[in-house]
C-alpha cells in the first residue's frame, strides 16, 4: 500500500479493496520503522490518523465519502493545528499548543484526509537544507546511506512523502522552499500564485511572500491536493476570489493540433548548472518540441537581481512578524531582572542563528538610514520583475527553468550562508512576482538521484502548469515509488 499513489488509493478506497484503517496502520508503522532514521516528523499524531482513518470509513460505508476520505498525509510543522504542537522547528515555539485551525488544515479536515503528524522544516522556514530545525535535520531517502539533505524549508515533507511515510503533504514556498525539495527529493512540488491559498493559522515568515502548496508523488496527486487547499478565505487579507479544481487524470495540454509557446529565459543561459542537468532539460525541451511545443526565447532583464531584492526584502518582513516573540503571551519565556532584559533574554535562547541573523539584516534594512537606499530599491526591482514576467507571458504561455542547479548536496556540506542563499537563485524569482511555479521530476542524474523542472505561468493559470508538468512527467518516467527510493 505504501507504493500507492494518492489517486490509486481513492480507487481503491472507493471500491473497499482496502480500507482508511489499513492504510493508515501501513504508514504509522513505517514511520515507526524509518522515523527516527529520517527525522521527518517532529510530531506523529497516531491516536488522530486513527480516529481520522475510523471516521473516513465509516463515511465510505455509508456512501457519503469526501474528496479525499482516508487520505493520510504530512502537515508541515507552520500550520497551526487546534490542540496539537505547532513548533515552528523553533526553540521558541516548542511547547505551543494553539486553540485554533489554520484554514489550510481545516481543508484538509474538511475533505477527510488523515493526518499522520507534523512534519519537519527550517526553523520559521529560513534555510536551505532544513539544517535550521531545532529538532535537526531530515535525511533525503535516496542513497540514504550518504545522508544528503532533502532540502528546505520543506525538508520533512519532502522525506516524508519520498519515503512512504506520508502519501502526500503540504509545505509552504517564500523563496523556493517547495521546489526546491522536492526536486531533490524525485517529488511534484507546487508553489500556487500568491493569494491562491489562504495563509491564516500559517506561521508568518514573509507575508507578502509566503505560499502554501502541496507536495506529492505525481502531478495528479499534486492537482487533487491544491484542489483541496485553493479557495478564497475571508480571514486572509490576501487570500485571492479565484478558486482552483483540477479533474484527474489531467487534460493534455496540448491538443487540436495548436502549438504551445514555451519560454526559456535567456538570462539563466550563463548560469552554471550540472551537466546532468544541461542534458535533461535539453530532453525535455526536445520531448515538448515533438509533440508541437514552440520553444521561444525570453527576456527577465532583472532575474539575475531577485535573489539580491529577495534577501532584503524577506528578512524585512520577518523582522516585523517574529517581533510578536517576546516571551509575553505564549512560547519560550526567559526571566530577566526586568521587561526588557526578559524580551533580551527570551529572544536570545529562543531563535537560532539564522533566524537571528536575517531579523538583524531585516531590522538594519528598515532603519531610517537604510530603507530608502536597500529596502525601497528592493521593491523597485521587485515591481519591475513583475512586470518582465508580465511581458514575457505576452509572448509565451508558460516558462521553463531548472528546480536547481544540481542533485542533492550532503546534510553536512561547509557551505557559507551566502552559498546556501545562492541555491535559491532559480526559484525567489517566482515569488517576487507571485506567479504559480511547479517543480517536476525531470530525469536522473548520473549519480542516480533526481534533478527537477519548474513549469511557470501566469497569475491564476495554476491548471495550465500543472498539465504541462504532467507531460514532462510523463517524458522523464522516473520511478519514484517509496519501496524503489529506499530499497525496502
Amino acid at each position: 500500500m505504501i507504493d500507492l499513489t494518492i489517486t490509486e488509493a481513492l480507487e481503491k478506497l472507493k471500491s473497499g479493496e482496502i480500507s482508511s484503517t489499513e492504510l493508515t496502520k501501513a504508514y504509522l508503522n513505517r514511520i515507526e520503522q524509518y522515523g527516527k532514521e529520517l527525522n521527518c516528523y517532529i510530531t506523529v499524531t497516531p491516536e488522530r490518523a486513527l480516529a481520522d482513518a475510523a471516521a473516513s470509513d465509516a463515511r465510505y460505508a455509508a456512501g457519503n465519502a469526501l474528496p479525499l476520505d482516508g487520505i493520510p498525509i504530512g502537515m508541515k510543522d507552520l500550520f497551526a493545528t487546534r490542540g496539537i504542537k505547532t513548533t515552528a522547528a523553533s526553540r521558541m515555539l516548542e511547547n505551543f499548543i494553539p486553540e485554533y485551525e489554520s484554514t489550510i488544515s481545516q481543508k484538509f479536515i474538511d475533505t477527510g484526509t488523515v493526518l499522520l503528524g507534523k512534519t519537519n522544516l527550517d526553523e520559521f522556514a529560513m534555510g536551505t537544507f532544513s539544517k535550521t530545525s531545532y529538532f535537526g535535520a531530515p535525511v533525503n531517502p535516496w542513497q540514504l546511506e550518504k545522508r544528503l539533505t532533502a532540502g528546505g524549508s520543506s525538508g520533512g515533507t519532502t522525506s516524508a512523502v519520498a519515503a512512504g511515510l506520508a502519501i502526500g503533504g503540504t509545505g509552504t514556498d517564500t523563496g523556493g522552499s517547495i521546489r526546491f525539495p522536492s526536486a531533490i527529493t524525485g517529488l511534484v512540488g507546487m508553489k500556487p500564485t500568491y493569494g491562491l491559498c489562504s495563509r491564516w493559522g500559517c506561521i508568518a515568515f514573509a507575508s507578502s511572500l509566503d505560499t502554501p502548496g502541496p507536495i506529492a508523488r505525481t502531478v495528479d496527486d499534486a492537482a487533487l491536493l491544491l484542489s483541496a487547499m485553493a479557495g478564497h478565505d475571508k480571514k486572509d487579507s490576501t487570500s485571492a476570489d479565484s478558486g482552483f479544481s483540477a479533474h484527474t487524470p489531467l487534460q493534455p495540454i496540448l491538443g487540436d493540433g495548436k502549438n504551445l509557446r514555451v519560454g526559456i529565459i535567456k538570462e539563466f543561459a550563463d548560469v552554471a548548472i550540472s551537466a546532468d542537468m544541461k542534458r535533461l532539460f535539453n530532453a525535455r525541451i526536445s520531448d515538448l518540441k515533438s509533440i508541437g511545443a514552440e520553444i521561444i526565447e525570453i527576456s527577465i532583464p532583472n532575474i539575475l537581481d531577485a535573489l539580491a531584492a529577495y534577501y532584503i526584502i524577506a528578512p524585512a518582513e520577518a523582522s516585523s512578524n517574529l517581533a510578536r516573540y517576546d516571551g509575553m503571551r505564549y512560547g519560550l519565556r526567559v526571566e530577566g531582572k526586568d521587561i526588557y532584559d526578559t524580551y533580551k533574554k527570551t529572544r536570545a535562547a529562543g531563535f537560532g542563528d539564522e533566524v537571528k541573523r536575517r531579523m538583524i539584516i531585516g531590522t538594519a534594512v528598515l532603519s531610517s538610514e537604510s530603507y530608502e537606499v536597500y529596502f525601497l530599491q528592493a521593491a523597485r526591482v521587485r515591481r519591475m520583475i513583475s512586470e518582465s514576467f508580465e511581458q514575457a507571458f505576452q509572448k509565451c504561455d508558460v516558462i521553463l527553468c531548472p528546480s536547481s542547479a544540481g542533485t542533492a548536496m550532503p546534510l553536512d556540506s561547509d557551505l557559507t550562508p551566502l552559498e546556501y542563499y545562492a541555491l535559491d537563485l532559480f526559484t525567489v524569482a517566482m515569488n517576487l512576482a507571485g506567479v504559480p511555479a511547479c517543480s517536476v521530476p525531470c530525469g536522473l542524474a548520473d549519480n542516480g538521484l533526481p534533478l527537477g523542472i519548474q513549469v511557470v505561468g501566469k497569475r491564476f493559470d495554476d491548471l495550465k502548469v500543472l498539465q504541462l508538468a504532467k507531460h514532462i512527467e510523463q517524458f522523464a518516467g522516473i520511478d519514484n515509488r517509496p519501496t524503489k527510493v529506499m530499497g525496502k
